[in-house]
């Protein structure tokens, strides 16, 4: 949908770290030391507590995973663009799509097309590109509602003027989104940008490493 607004106007097993190591063992110690004499309640509670392990530490294995994510280089040569990409973020291809990388619901997209303007102040300020952009997410059938979060504007590779904006989407298709998104114009191309997460899993950390991989898109630098 992006890009209509623009135009109308890889798995490693790892081990547990001693933190999640100490809980199982504790919680598995006092689940075996609990004892009232009764051998079916002792039974229940040793199930309970087992049930209690089992979703702290399918927790803490999550959140440890996504904490260890890394963010690996990719660079298109071809059609001039790199950024910075999650390394549980797998590579697909898609139509329409320049270059596509999933995790489950999550995304992290590129499309470059031919576009007369030389640069992004042709078509407007970022605020006014921004408010397009969520006219453009209101007006879709299974959106409750859009709103900004954010808008900058950088300066890239060469002085290249560089757009950027952060707000969310609220679907009754895919729930509560976050997309960043940032967008160039260099060499009559306009390359587009879109990073869609959803915003109920959405902690600091992460946040954090989506807006890396925001601030990191950029032409790629010339050989």
């Amino acid at each position: 949908m992006a890009l209509q607004v623009w135009n109308g106007l890889k798995q490693q097993k790892q081990t547990l770290n001693p933190r999640l190591e100490s809980v199982v063992s504790s919680c598995s110690l006092k689940c075996l030391e609990k004892s009232n004499g009764h051998d079916g309640l002792r039974l229940r509670k040793r199930s309970l507590n087992l049930s209690v392990v089992a979703l702290i530490c399918n927790g803490l294995w999550a959140n440890w995973c996504e904490a260890t994510d890394v963010l690996e280089r990719y660079t298109d040569s071809k059609e001039g663009f790199t950024l910075l990409v999650p390394s549980s973020f797998n590579k697909v291809e898609k139509a329409g799509a320049t270059v596509l990388f999933e995790q489950g619901s999550n995304n992290v997209g590129v499309v470059v097309n031919p576009v007369r303007l030389r640069s992004l102040s042709e078509f407007g300020s970022p605020e006014f590109v921004v408010d397009k952009l969520i006219q453009a997410e209101k007006r879709k059938e299974s959106t409750k509602d859009a709103e900004v979060v954010g808008v900058a504007e950088r300066c890239g590779q060469g002085g290249l003027q560089v757009y950027e904006f952060e707000y969310k989407v609220d679907s009754s298709r895919g729930g509560m989104k976050r997309i960043f998104s940032a967008a160039f114009v260099a060499s009559n191309k306009l390359y587009l940008l879109n990073i869609a997460h959803s915003d109920t899993s959405l902690d600091s950390q992460t946040t954090r490493m989506l807006q890396q991989v925001l601030h990191s898109f950029d032409a790629a630098p010339h050989t």
